[in-house]
């Protein structure tokens, strides 16, 4: 994720308390969704794509937190 804005990334989650928790809640859901999709943590269809939908907000969010920073 933001392979090519990776320094800026690593700004971030050192400097901004709402970065980095809002990170290490998508790299949770990240983890979630791949143990549904491999069969480890098995998942209903519609549970595993609120789970998806919900680590693509927080990945906007991350988004717009780099922006704005990238903007100031």
């Amino acid at each position: 994720m933001f392979e090519n804005r990776k320094d800026q990334m690593e700004i971030l989650l050192k400097n901004n308390e709402d970065f980095r928790r809002l990170y290490n809640h998508h790299q949770q859901l990240e983890k979630r969704v791949l143990a549904a999709e491999t069969g480890t943590a098995p998942m209903e269809d519609l549970a595993l794509n609120k789970l998806k939908r919900e680590k693509l907000r927080a990945k906007d969010q991350l988004s717009r937190i780099m922006e704005q920073a990238q903007a100031a």
